[in-house]
């Protein structure tokens, strides 16, 4: 069984490596984002490829794929849809909205308000909108791509901790290599790579993996090491507010999808140390208003941290 979903894994990972160039790690974390039935978000500097992985995802998978681009006058209903009076009929009738997709891509989410924001709560918690009282289903798979750039401030609204919460991981893309920005020109001599993608899965298959994920051995000691982790973001003075336990489930669900992978029915101290920044670190609340815009000094306290907890032999 691991086997099969391994095979769909790497399927997907080198379908997309073909237009992402240079950048195995952010496709993994794609690909291991998805399987784990959770969102991911790239946050990086404009024009790096952040639109171009999510597309790539999208255009992997034989399903629905909606991008929509976040703006100041977005309105809710303008993700999950809207009631429209039929006259012809005399009733109501329910229009849905972009966020009914296998992959949806929510490009510069921080551009719309707060208001707008909150409308993918619960379609990334519970897979379903609710609209005038009525609840209604999402496709399966779903998974929501949200990209931002982290140096605009103007017209942009910080994310609030209940919606980075829904995010498995945080990543971003850097710039590539000299090299490999030489084969990235050279391949859009004739045009955009990304368009030439074919889907190499059905959604039915990766219902089947996102299954297979949740049956990976996580040994006992493994378990009491990934709270351990957990519980010692929220003791530390260095923040203010520790991982959830939304975040502690994500983290363990994102441990199983790494295994599964890197071709393993099992996981590995290593899957939970891999994980641990990228799925925990957008969680934080850092304590010193300074420290709280900067990223990369989260991320470096919530490592040192991570070094010091004892490791299962």
């Amino acid at each position: 069984m691991a086997a099969s979903a391994f095979e769909i894994a790497n399927r997907l990972q080198q379908n997309i490596e073909r237009v992402v160039l240079g950048k195995p790690d952010v496709v993994r974390s794609l690909v291991v984002t998805l399987l784990a039935a959770e969102h991911i978000l790239l946050e990086d500097v404009p024009g790096v490829g952040k639109t171009l992985a999510a597309k790539a995802l999208a255009r992997s998978i034989e399903g629905v794929f909606h991008r929509l681009q976040f703006t100041p006058d977005l309105l809710p209903s303008d993700i999950v849809g809207s009631s429209l009076y039929r006259s012809d009929r005399q009733e109501f009738e329910f229009s849905r909205g972009p966020v009914f997709a296998n992959v949806l891509l929510a490009d510069e989410i921080n551009r719309a308000p707060p208001r707008t924001q909150s409308a993918l709560l619960e379609a990334m918690s519970e897979k379903q909108v609710s609209v005038d009282g009525a609840t209604y289903r999402l496709p399966e798979p779903f998974i929501v791509i949200a990209t931002q750039n982290p140096f605009e401030f103007e017209g942009t609204y910080a994310l609030p901790e209940s919606q980075m919460d829904r995010f498995l991981l945080r990543t971003s893309i850097g710039y590539p290599l000299r090299s490999v920005e030489r084969d990235v020109l050279s391949s859009h001599r004739s045009g955009e790579p990304v368009e030439t993608l074919g889907p190499v899965v059905t959604p039915e298959e990766i219902l089947a993996t996102q299954q297979t994920v949740r049956d990976v051995r996580f040994d006992s000691s493994l378990v009491d090491y990934l709270l351990d982790i957990v519980r010692a973001t929220r003791s530390t003075e260095s923040f203010r507010v520790g991982a959830s336990t939304r975040g502690a489930l994500s983290f363990y669900r994102g441990c199983q999808a790494q295994a599964i992978s890197a071709g393993r029915d099992y996981v590995t101290p290593d899957d939970i140390k891999q994980m641990a920044v990228p799925a925990l670190a957008h969680r934080m609340i850092p304590e010193g208003v300074f420290q709280a815009a900067n990223r990369m000094s989260v991320e470096h306290q919530l490592g040192e941290l991570i070094e010091m907890i004892a490791v299962p032999v």
